[in-house]
């Protein structure tokens, strides 16, 4: 468990979050913790029967959610301009964005990289996600209450040797946060982000590949962070990056 201010019951009641990602580890522990809260959640990510599996499991647990099939990786600013306008027509707003989406192929000397996969690592988890944003802001805007949650690493930890350009577009991410922090300081966006501790997914298995399985905790654990930043009282975190710890 990790130590959070209490929440009330159906903290996201009547929001609407998208979640990218949201098949991954962590992206489909946030999705059914935000549909628990009582969040309208939209499920983003590449692949339809992934995204059909959590839509399914989510139907159970809280409001009907909604899915956007999009490969991050190719995607352009019209595309997410697109996908905002949907929202916003189809759902009544948006209030929420929480960035689970990454790409790491593993660990190799930035001398070796392919230049393809390099470029894919710093699109994928640096400047796709800034794109989506950029396209939903206008959308935030006219919430009541709205939030950005950009999931973050431990640069200690990835930004040295053999992390490559996800270390380089985790580094990246962090300035991300404080930039667009101090730029939507006085509006009703708040912006933040949250680094996880060690949690079994497809990427740390990836990167450390002789680690016994049971070693992390689940991703699940860090959801509820997330649900923290969403609510409003997550107003506390407005331009950190929030490391909870597992007690």
């Amino acid at each position: 468990m990790i130590q959070l201010p209490p929440l009330p019951p159906n903290s996201l009641e009547g929001q609407v979050v998208l979640v990218t990602g949201a098949y991954g580890g962590l992206g489909e522990a946030v999705c059914r913790a935000a549909a628990e809260a009582g969040a309208t959640v939209v499920l983003l990510g590449k692949k339809v029967p992934k995204l059909n599996r959590v839509y399914d499991a989510l139907k159970k647990i809280g409001p009907e959610p909604a899915m956007y099939p999009l490969d991050m990786r190719g995607a352009d600013p019209a595309d997410y301009e697109a996908m905002a306008d949907k929202i916003a027509a189809e759902l009544g707003g948006l209030n929420g964005i929480v960035h689970c989406a990454a790409d790491f192929s593993g660990l190799r000397p930035l001398e070796t990289t392919d230049a393809e996969e390099f470029i894919t690592q710093i699109h994928v988890n640096l400047t796709a996600p800034w794109l989506l944003t950029q396209a939903c802001l206008p959308v935030l805007r006219k919430a009541e209450n709205a939030s950005v949650v950009f999931v973050c690493e431990d640069l200690s930890r990835v930004n040295k040797a053999y992390w490559g350009a996800y270390g380089i577009a985790k580094a990246g991410l962090e300035g991300l946060v404080r930039m667009l922090h101090d730029e939507t300081d006085d509006s009703v966006v708040r912006v933040s982000g949250l680094q996880p501790g060690p949690m079994r997914t497809s990427i740390r298995s990836r990167a450390y590949v002789e680690e016994a399985a049971t070693h992390c905790p689940d991703a699940a654990v860090y959801a509820p962070a997330c649900v923290y930043l969403l609510s409003a009282q997550g107003v506390a975190e407005r331009g950190r990056i929030l490391r909870p710890q597992v007690g």
